[in-house]
């Protein structure tokens, strides 16, 4: 089954970056990695990364350490149907989701979460989603705007959804230019998808 190792952000600062990724989310760079670059990109990116947490405490706890340290509030935290959840944005431009799906805390708080999904913006769901069975993927869930990929025991989820879609979700408007600056690691092989998002051929232990 297709596997996602890690995801690497071109940043204009790595270091900088780094130290706002370690302070916010805890993130090492086996799951993020970061280069320097700064390729032309204007407004939304076309993706945004989540990070589902066991319990809204949780949520509160990694939500609160990003503000803290530079993050901007794109949607506040907010309870739903379907849980609770907010939208960040970090220093470096990348739209960053924590959420679950849970309704009660049952232990302490912690800045933790349980699984890291990337979602990336498609023009046309029916013809991305095409492509990447082509390319070994095994779709989970699909209806309508949005494709779920069974991941099996990949540390980082994968899905599609309506660029539009995307975006609202975020909280931001559609309109974007220029680079994603974004490349997706895994065991899938090299290659750039219908929307202009580049895989490349990484392992690492998980």
């Amino acid at each position: 089954m297709a596997n996602i190792d890690s995801v690497t952000l071109e940043v204009a600062d790595p270091s900088t970056a780094r130290s706002f990724y370690d302070a916010a989310f805890g993130l090492g760079e086996d799951r993020l990695r970061l280069t320097a670059g700064e390729t032309p990109s204007s407004g939304f990116r076309g993706f945004h990364i989540s990070l589902v947490a066991d319990q809204p405490g949780d949520v509160h706890a990694l939500f609160d350490a990003a503000v803290g340290a530079g993050a901007t509030v794109l949607k506040p935290l907010a309870k739903s149907m379907w849980g609770h959840g907010g939208v960040l944005q970090a220093p470096d431009g990348t739209i960053w989701k924590v959420a679950t799906s849970a309704k009660k805390d049952t232990r302490p708080p912690e800045r933790r979460f349980d699984k890291i999904v990337l979602l990336v913006g498609a023009d046309d769901v029916s013809a991305s989603k095409k492509f990447y069975v082509g390319h070994g993927l095994t779709v989970g869930k699909s209806f309508g705007s949005y494709v779920d990929f069974k991941m099996g025991s990949s540390p980082i989820g994968f899905g599609l959804y309506k660029r539009a879609a995307l975006a609202k979700d975020a909280g931001v408007p559609p309109e974007g230019t220029g680079s994603h600056r974004l490349t997706v690691g895994g065991d899938v092989g090299e290659f750039t998808d219908p929307d202009g998002f580049a895989w490349e051929s990484v392992r690492v232990n998980s």
